[in-house]
């Protein structure tokens, strides 16, 4: 398992699933085009590349190119690192028939190139951090947070407070928790509510 520290951006679902056992990171969806018109993820989006960075991995077909530009372009230059995948013709083995251009999506890229990908971006030669203490699904079900009565009511104030989005879920919170925040500043923020 590779960490990274940024919080990596893909395309959809199943590019997310891929990356997901290969990489311990933080992975956004941007939902195709739907991040155009999602001005709450791109908040989130930004606030992410703001505390650590992002790295954006999209399909090298012209949709893909066109959300790198548009998240490149909304995003300051310095919190922005690109992992380009090579154009590999063929089909996911989930569709029917492959994409307009032809080309293998995130998705269906092989582990072996992703990896070389993540390591012409930089990705691997970088210093790992040292293990800090990650908030975790115990420490949330302990602070009312998660599993107990009211606690989707004192989780969703948790998340105005941070300025989160309402809907997101215990799993996203914990997410976006140990992507934005020490565990003392989480500790801080439970206890002020």
């Amino acid at each position: 398992m590779i960490h990274i520290r940024e919080a990596v951006i893909v395309e959809g679902k199943y590019d997310k699933i891929k990356l997901s056992s290969l990489i311990d990171a933080v992975i956004i969806e941007t939902d195709g085009f739907a991040i155009f018109k999602d001005a709450e993820k791109l908040a989130l989006i930004r606030r992410l590349a703001e505390k650590r960075g992002v790295l954006i991995l999209t399909d090298s077909d012209a949709a893909g190119f066109k959300i790198r530009g548009f998240l490149s372009g909304a995003l300051p230059t310095g919190q922005v690192r690109h992992a380009y995948m090579p154009d590999i013709f063929g089909k996911e083995k989930r569709k029917t028939a492959p994409s307009k251009e032809g080309k293998l999506g995130v998705e269906g890229i092989p582990p072996d190139v992703i990896v070389q990908s993540l390591a012409r971006a930089g990705v691997l030669a970088e210093q790992t951090e040292a293990p800090r203490r990650r908030v975790t699904k115990a420490d949330l079900f302990a602070d009312g947070l998660s599993g107990g009565e009211q606690s989707a009511e004192k989780r969703r104030a948790l998340l105005r407070k941070l300025q989160l989005p309402e809907r997101l879920s215990a799993n996203g919170l914990l997410d976006m928790l140990n992507a934005m925040y020490s565990y003392e500043e989480y500790k801080r923020a439970v206890a002020e509510q």
